[in-house]
């Protein structure tokens, strides 16, 4: 097979800092430009600078072991890496068309790509993140790709749940038992046989009679779900069958971490943290909830917004503060006991927002871009927005979780502001796939809009 040069753009680098042993035996560039753009983000302190960062360590080891120009440093995958200077003018006059600047950094990468991809004798494809860039170099009849490495195909993510058609005396024999062997159930011939990965949620139909449960980790059968009451959690109780499959999720102190997918109005963050509340104040199975969404992108500066520490997270955590108002709406109390258990007490009395929660050491808001470094034991962890991650900011957050602490971690891949990740390269995503076979993780995709009529006539119409 024909070895590759591969032509990485800065982007790939600060996206994952091990991007340059992940071609297999071919030949990895680094144009000189892109070792320039590297020296600007070092000094970030977000996820980007650390990323940065690392890669001038990666190859300030590889430059130890031979020169990164002409010939190249071996790498242990039996690659590759080499550092080559961009074009010069005359070079860039000869590889680019006379609408593109000479003055940018990403065509300077260009005219090096068709450079190479005219000179030597094999095939040289620009890895980019940068869509645009993508484009230009198709018009140049260059070959471009994403970096797709740690891609997930969103069109076959693993849902979380399954449906089977089963006889009236196999869902009988489900109540009466308390449990069903997966020999018990029957599926269409024609279609796929669902995966029974640990905390699968199930349901079982015949004609108006049905049953719902989840696969037990520690056996091969489905139970029933016990977790949730049907008064819900502060008031929410679930309204159709997605969110009871996710309540029981987040109730069950056996599983360390949950991932809901779903679109805007599904109840996701609600539901979230209703269940830790519950947890926390309730049952006093957590110290705390901590809750927490990307500064997007991860990392910035609070210093941008004024104020103090809690006036900067204001318009980033209002969607939060909107949430744990709302399960407090009509929840009016005269003190701790009353809140703990969400007893209405008359329309007379005062209403507790947010705020009374942290003070009371129940609820805690922070900014990612704090998290790293730190170990976070026995609290209830919620992450939302977290699309907008990348599979390397979701595995920080997730390593810093202490003995007892429950990570939930909610998103809308359709709904991605970060321009580096997409519906198939964000870390919620990724997530979900790496975790489906793992008897500490579970997941659920919620589709029904529950916020308001309008609210999912919208997500569905336009």
């Amino acid at each position: 097979m024909a070895k590759k040069n591969y032509i990485l753009d800065t982007n790939v680098l600060l996206h994952d800092s091990k991007s340059i042993f992940c071609f297999e035996d071919n030949t990895v560039i680094l144009p000189l430009v892109v070792i320039e753009e590297l020296d600007r983000f070092k000094k970030e302190n977000s996820e980007i600078g650390r990323n940065a960062r690392h890669v001038a360590r990666e190859l300030d080891l590889l430059r130890q072991k031979g020169k990164l120009t002409n010939g190249g440093v071996d790498l242990e995958n039996g690659g590759k890496l080499r550092v080559l200077f961009t074009p010069q003018e005359s070079d860039l006059v000869k590889n680019l068309p006379d609408a593109l600047s000479r003055d940018t950094a990403d065509n300077h990468i260009l005219a090096l790509a068709s450079k190479m991809d005219q000179e030597q004798q094999v095939p040289t494809i620009l890895v980019t993140k940068d869509i645009n860039l993508r484009i230009k170099a198709h018009s140049l009849n260059l070959q471009a790709q994403d970096y797709t490495t740690d891609k997930v195909s969103f069109d076959k993510l693993f849902p979380g749940s399954f449906e089977s058609p089963a006889s009236p005396q196999t869902i009988d024999k489900f109540y009466r038992e308390g449990k069903l062997s997966m020999a018990d159930l029957s599926f269409d011939e024609q279609s796929e046989l669902p995966f029974f990965y640990p905390h699968t949620c199930a349901t079982l139909h015949c004609g108006q009679q049905s049953a719902i449960g989840r696969v037990c980790s520690k056996s091969d059968s489905i139970v029933p779900l016990c977790n949730v009451p049907k008064e819900g959690f502060w008031g929410i109780s679930p309204r159709n069958r997605e969110q009871k499959f996710a309540l029981d999720l987040l109730a069950d102190p056996q599983i360390h971490l949950v991932s809901l997918v779903g679109k805007a109005g599904t109840g996701k963050t609600l539901l979230a943290i209703a269940a830790g509340l519950h947890q926390v104040a309730d049952q006093g199975l957590y110290r705390k909830l901590l809750v927490s969404r990307p500064v997007f992108p991860m990392g910035r500066d609070l210093g941008f917004l004024p104020g103090e520490l809690d006036e900067k997270l204001a318009p980033w955590m209002q969607p939060i503060y909107d949430n744990v108002d709302l399960l407090l709406n009509g929840v009016p109390c005269d003190d701790d006991k009353d809140l703990r258990r969400g007893k209405a007490a008359g329309n007379q009395k005062r209403r507790r927002g947010h705020q009374e929660l942290v003070e009371m050491g129940w609820m805690e808001i922070e900014a990612l871009t704090y998290i790293r470094g730190r170990s976070i034991p026995k609290q209830y962890l919620i992450v939302d927005e977290a699309q907008n991650l990348t599979p390397h900011e979701v595995k920080t957050i997730i390593t810093r979780a202490g003995e007892g602490t429950k990570i939930v971690l909610t998103g809308d891949p359709y709904q991605i502001d970060n321009p580096y990740v997409d519906a198939e390269s964000n870390g919620l995503t990724y997530v979900v796939e790496k975790f489906k076979d793992s008897s500490l993780a579970g997941h659920i995709t919620l589709s029904k809009g529950e916020r308001s009529e309008l609210a999912e006539a919208a997500s569905n119409i336009l």
